[in-house]
């Protein structure tokens, strides 16, 4: 119905044809689907988290080490709706609990890149099957990569003077009726979505260009299929990028409608959220620039590694 609608109001009202029309209709469908699933998914994800606080996950997380620690911090992460930049704080925190540092990772590299944001553009624009390969990928990732930094014994070049803690933390649970939860949610989703509306129109709006201009050929030249090294291009070309799931997700959808392979663009799309140098400078006065360059390293690798896998499987 949204389709019909959209088609009626550039076509018959405003008398839109050719490249201008399919910009125009692009951008307005599509910011409208965008919008809606961002707000309800958000919501939905908003109100289970009224269930706990972050003081009751590190508190868990406490004492869990290996393999165990890093499944749970990457599952904390897809209820986290932060960029790359906006996880370190709790990062931080996770540090200061003295949580393990390869546990404290998986959260790190899971939060930016399989949060409810990328989950709900993902679905809306690709279809479950892909988000669920994405999510089960996505976390692979983030549990892999924080177990390896884990067994590295990264502590030393942890920069901050990291103070025992006295006693343990408090498991405190939230106790909310279902109005309380519900209002709540409502309200952080209603901030989050005043905090990322802007960068889903940007996103939409280069989309909108790329969708009625640049010719599918000239894509899928240089990132189609026919060229092995498409996707670590990809990848590094999103590292010096900064944004969220919301302003990248929409190119990725234009992207492959113009020809660039599937897992390519995903790729580019876990760069650009997951990795960046706006990141590296701020956990700069945290850690090491070896420790830096060590998760840099090891989450792009990964990265290529599930674009490749996305290509053969799409």
């Amino acid at each position: 119905m949204w389709k019909e609608t959209v088609d009626y109001l550039t076509v018959d009202l405003l008398g839109l044809t050719g490249r201008v029309n399919d910009a125009v209709n692009f951008f307005i469908y599509d910011t409208i689907k965008i919008w809606f699933l961002l707000i309800t998914i958000i919501f939905v994800v908003s109100y289970l988290r009224t269930h706990f606080n972050t003081e009751y996950v590190r508190a868990y997380l406490q004492g869990k080490s290996l393999i165990f620690g890093n499944v749970l911090a990457a599952l904390f992460g897809i209820i986290t709706p932060f960029c790359s930049c906006s996880a370190v704080p709790l990062f931080l925190g996770f540090i200061q609990a003295r949580i393990p540092i390869g546990v404290t990772f998986s959260f790190l590299i899971s939060s930016p890149m399989n949060n409810e944001i990328a989950i709900a553009l993902l679905f809306g624009i690709f279809g479950w099957k892909v988000t669920v390969i994405y999510i089960g990928f996505g976390l692979l990732v983030a549990v892999v990569g924080g177990y390896i930094i884990g067994k590295m014994n990264m502590e030393k070049y942890i920069l901050l003077d990291v103070k025992p803690m006295d006693g343990e933390l408090e498991m405190i649970q939230i106790k909310m009726t279902f109005q309380q939860r519900a209002r709540e949610a409502w309200d952080y989703s209603k901030d989050i979505f005043t905090k990322i509306w802007i960068y889903v129109l940007i996103g939409v709006g280069i989309g909108a260009f790329i969708h009625g201009y640049i010719p599918a050929e000239f894509i899928a030249s240089w990132a189609g299929a026919g060229n092995p090294f498409a996707v670590p291009i990809a990848v590094l070309m999103g590292i010096p990028m900064y944004s969220n799931a919301a302003g990248v997700m929409p190119l990725v959808e234009v992207l492959t409608s113009k020809g660039m392979m599937l897992g390519t663009a995903l790729s580019f799309m876990m760069a650009v959220t997951a990795l960046s140098l706006p990141e590296a400078m701020i956990l700069k006065r945290i850690i090491h620039i070896r420790l830096i360059a060590i998760f840099f390293g090891i989450v792009g690798l990964g990265i290529i590694c599930i674009g490749y896998i996305f290509n053969f499987i799409f």
